[in-house]
C-alpha cells in the first residue's frame, strides 16, 4: 500500500507569540502506540512551500515528522498552527511538551529534492511536519518560509 502527500501552502500571516503554550490534553501513549507497529503502507511525499512570486522552495535536508494524530497532538497542532497548516518561520510560537511525546513519532530526512519517504507504516491518522526555510541572500538576518504540516491516513484491513 503506498500513500503519496505532498505538503505546500501559501503565504499566510499569523499572530506573534511569546510565551509557550500549554496542551492540557495529557498525552497517553497507548493512543500513540501504533506509530511502532510495523505496517504495510509507504509514505511518499514532497515537502515544498510555494511563494507568492510562484517560485518552489523544497524542504531541503529537513528532518520530516510522522506523528500519530492522537488528542494530545491534534490539541498541541491546533494551538501551534491556529487553524492554518503554515506557521511562519518569524512568529516565534513555542509549545511546552510531554517528554513521551517525541519517542512516538518517527523522523526522516527530505532529500534536496524536498522528497521523503516513510517505509512500514502501521494503519491510522498521523499528521507530517516540516519546515521550508530559506533566506534571500547571505546577509540576510531572518529566516523566510515556516513550518508546515498534512494530515494522513493510512487504510488498512481490520487484521493488519
Amino acid at each position: 500500500m503506498r500513500v503519496l502527500l505532498v505538503l505546500c501552502c501559501a503565504v499566510m500571516a499569523a499572530s506573534c507569540q511569546q510565551t509557550p503554550q500549554k496542551v492540557e490534553t495529557a498525552f497517553d501513549p497507548k493512543a500513540a502506540e501504533f506509530i511502532n507497529v510495523k505496517g504495510p503502507a509507504q509514505i511518499n511525499g514532497h515537502a515544498f512551500y510555494t511563494r507568492f512570486d510562484n517560485r518552489v522552495m523544497n524542504a531541503s535536508g529537513q528532518y520530516v515528522y510522522l506523528v500519530p494524530a492522537t488528542p494530545y497532538a491534534r490539541e498541541r497542532f491546533a494551538k501551534m498552527y491556529g487553524g492554518r497548516k503554515f506557521l511562519p518561520a518569524t512568529s516565534g510560537a513555542s509549545m511546552q511538551n510531554d517528554p513521551l511525546y517525541a519517542q512516538y513519532t518517527r523522523r526522516t530526512k527530505a532529500e534536496s529534492s524536498g522528497r521523503f519517504v516513510f517505509e512500514n507504516v502501521a494503519k491510522g491518522e498521523y499528521f507530517i511536519a516540516t519546515n521550508v526555510q530559506w533566506k534571500d541572500s547571505e546577509d540576510a538576518v531572518f529566516s523566510k518560509g515556516g513550518a508546515i504540516y498534512e494530515t494522513v491516513t493510512v487504510q488498512g484491513k481490520p487484521d493488519e
